[in-house]
């Protein structure tokens, strides 16, 4: 937080010093035509450079600095002593000649391996997941992965980015896992359009994973946009708000395609959030974006990156998901799967995945209810959500 401070005060400061050598300059040249003494000015000018160099050269250190210092908190015990057998570490792994970080944290190296799939795609939740889910900690070894396009990922690119790179580099994450920690088989947690990716991945490879639990289920992508539009006009008309319905009829109905998807998804994705916020039915509402970002696992340039993530990779790969119904694509996998869902999720609409698990065919398909959340149980309602995963890796399935 203190470097971020101290960036946005270099950032400003050459910010000025550049528009006050702009002006200087000006002057001087215009005082040099006129044949007026200008040596005060050309003074003024060579201490503006020394300023402007100097803070450029102190802004690039303290990026490096930033960058070279970023990490997860050691898991200690009560004494301030790091826990023996515990294992918390950022890590830079190579999925199919593309470089991309993972956070790996557990009490007990030799817990079960949990990979959490973030929202998005774009999105990140290494710190977020740390924040709300440190107690499976103490039962899992908890791995968070910024997938391709997405915070400490970023660097991967978006332009080239497909809905098969997320698949593949999952299924290679994977496999670094299973080895690095000598595991057949892991479990899989998704959020959002994480829990899609957890049903890919399962449907590849079965024989990698435990079980799925995925959380603010994505079903059918048109669909749920769709329905979500629908939502939002209902709402705003409720409420009276004219300049919400005018501003959605302008954008007009999903999909949207080009490079305003971002915000014209956002037109109606954060109303609805904005509307959850606001029932009193719903524990612990909304994300807290400022603790997160600001956490030690991002540098600044991945704090930069981390809000890049969320508009320019869900701009270019969210088009891509629209032709997908996961009800006729994947009715069935191979792997138990749990829903945990928000009774009052008016995000991704719970009656999609009802009409999911109907048609599914799984060794286990089972429906959580979370009566005191909306999009986000994991964040809404931490502690039961803890204590549902904890007691669904303890189901024997033949």
């Amino acid at each position: 937080m203190v470097e971020v401070i101290i960036f946005i005060v270099l950032l400003i400061s050459m910010f000025v010093l550049m528009v006050t050598e702009i002006i200087w300059g000006i002057s001087w040249s215009l005082k040099k035509r006129k044949k007026v003494s200008s040596s005060k000015n050309q003074v003024r000018l060579k201490r503006n450079s020394i300023l402007l160099i100097v803070t450029i050269i102190l802004m690039g250190g303290l990026m490096l600095y930033s960058q070279i210092t970023v990490s997860t908190p050691k898991i200690k015990e009560e004494n301030g002593k790091v826990m023996e057998n515990s294992i918390a570490k950022l890590e830079s792994v190579d999925l199919n000649t593309r470089s991309e970080w993972i956070s790996i944290r557990g009490q007990n190296k030799k817990n079960p391996v949990l990979l959490f799939l973030a929202g998005g795609p774009g999105g990140s939740q290494m710190a977020a997941v740390r924040h709300e889910l440190s107690e499976l900690e103490k039962h899992f070894v908890v791995v968070v992965w910024d997938q391709p396009g997405s915070g400490k990922s970023y660097s991967v690119g978006n332009e080239n980015l497909t809905v098969n790179t997320y698949i593949e580099d999952g299924l290679a994450l994977t496999e670094y896992l299973r080895n690095q920690f000598k595991q057949e088989k892991i479990y899989l947690v998704g959020e959002s359009w994480g829990s899609t990716l957890a049903i890919f991945l399962a449907s590849k490879s079965p024989d990698y994973y435990h079980a799925i639990i995925g959380t603010g289920q994505m079903v059918d992508f048109i669909e749920t946009e769709n329905l979500d539009y629908d939502k939002a006009i209902e709402i705003a008309t409720e409420k009276g708000d004219r300049d919400k319905i005018k501003k959605l009829k302008e954008n007009g109905r999903p999909p949207y395609y080009g490079s305003d998807v971002t915000w014209k998804s956002a037109e109606y994705l954060n109303y609805l959030s904005s509307y959850m916020s606001s029932n009193p039915k719903i524990q612990n509402r909304g994300y807290n974006t400022f603790r997160d970002i600001f956490s030690s696992e991002y540098s600044i340039i991945d704090k930069i990156n981390y809000l890049r993530g969320i508009v320019t990779t869900f701009n270019h790969v969210y088009p891509q998901l629209y032709d997908i119904d996961l009800r006729t694509d994947y009715s069935k996998i191979n792997v138990p799967i749990y829903f945990f869902l928000g009774r009052h999720d008016i995000n991704a609409p719970t009656p999609l995945v009802e009409d999911y698990l109907n048609v599914l065919e799984a060794p286990h398909k089972e429906i959580v209810w979370f009566e005191n959340s909306g999009h986000s149980p994991w964040i809404n309602e931490s502690d039961r959500f803890i204590k549902e995963l904890i007691s669904t890796s303890k189901q024997k399935y033949s």
